[in-house]
């Protein structure tokens, strides 16, 4: 039986796995990363975030792992009620890559 390091070393030597894991590091995590600071900083849970969109928390769990794998993708809709429930505002900008 293998551990988690030695299946995650094993599975990361094809380069195409570690291309999209790669990509996923660089481009999705940072989004991710940003959603859960903002509802760690207003202090909410999932459950307590979906009273305030008007959903249930399974919806917000959902909406959380689909900005990691875009599968479903949220519409605009959702992610402004999501920032509404933090207390914030959703702002989209186009940037150079670094």
């Amino acid at each position: 039986m293998l551990t988690h390091d030695e299946l995650k070393t094993a599975i990361l030597s094809d380069p195409v796995v570690r291309a999209e894991y790669e990509r996923i590091e660089r481009e999705e995590m940072p989004m991710l990363d940003a959603i859960l600071k903002a509802r760690t900083e207003a202090g909410l849970t999932q459950t307590e975030v979906a009273k305030r969109m008007g959903t249930k928390a399974p919806a917000v769990a959902r909406l959380e792992n689909a900005l990691v794998t875009g599968k479903p993708s949220p519409s605009l809709t959702t992610l402004k009620k999501y920032a509404q429930a933090l207390g914030k505002k959703l702002e989209i900008r186009f940037v150079n890559p670094a």
